[in-house]
């Protein structure tokens, strides 16, 4: 590390779990975010901020009026860029020394095999169930760890999905991909504003905690925000037997 990294992440380095090793390990990271809308926005932030050193950012929509109530990485002169181009700017306006490679397009299986290899950890900011099979697909086949979080309404949930730990569900464990969901998007329904910050900010402190090695993570629980209480509820998951998406690969 320079000298200026050094100041810069000293209260990270102060901290007895993360030290100079830590942080190192948050240096030569490399993260996939998929979605840079409400939830994207505040884990591409904090990412950057806390010095993870790739991350690589995939949306198709650029910037409207109408995101500015939530998502907080992109700014009222920056309607009508990709989504991908105003988050960047953003991390670089806190952290020029973070790499960030910006996709934007809708990726699809394929595309996202590929990037999901490359990476880390994956974090799942997307706002469609496809998307987020697909995510999941990838992140079993590379044994990646995949961080995953919704909101919509005054709803919330984030959970961990690690198949690199015996009995550890995937995604398609908890909602196979067979299932029929009502899609329900933040245009259609709302969405409060502090809520996605909320979730956003916790898959962000998930991804750091699980590339620097820290605690344990959430894979196994699926926590669930009610906003309009401020109340929490956790169900605990195992990996489902019969999963088309993960059972094939435990063997």
């Amino acid at each position: 590390m320079t000298d200026d990294e050094l100041l810069r992440y000293s209260r990270h380095i102060l901290l007895d779990e993360i030290g100079i090793e830590g942080q190192q390990r948050l240096l030569d990271a490399h993260a996939l975010v998929i979605g840079a809308g409400g939830l994207g926005s505040p884990v591409a932030l904090y990412l950057g901020t806390a010095g993870l050193g790739r991350i690589t950012l995939v949306d198709h929509d650029t910037v409207d009026l109408t995101n500015l109530q939530r998502q907080v990485a992109h700014a009222q002169a920056r309607i009508g860029q990709p989504k991908v181009e105003s988050a960047r700017t953003a991390i670089h306006a806190l952290n020029p020394g973070v790499r960030v490679d910006t996709l934007a397009e809708r990726a699809d299986a394929a595309r996202l095999d590929a990037l999901v290899a490359e990476a880390d950890v994956v974090i799942d900011c997307s706002d469609n169930f496809a998307t987020r099979q697909a995510v999941n697909a990838a992140c079993v086949a590379h044994r990646r760890p995949l961080v995953s979080g919704a909101a919509i309404g005054f709803d919330g949930q984030i959970s961990v999905y690690d198949v690199r730990a015996p009995g550890q569900p995937c995604y398609a464990c908890l909602f196979p991909p067979e299932a029929t969901f009502e899609e329900v998007r933040c245009s259609t329904m709302g969405v409060f504003a502090p809520l996605v910050g909320i979730i956003g900010t916790m898959q962000a402190a998930e991804a750091l905690r699980l590339v620097a090695g820290i605690g344990s993570s959430l894979a196994g629980r699926l926590l669930m925000l009610d906003a309009r209480r401020m109340q929490w509820d956790e169900v605990r998951m195992a990996a489902h037997p019969g999963c088309p998406v993960c059972a094939a690969g435990r063997g």
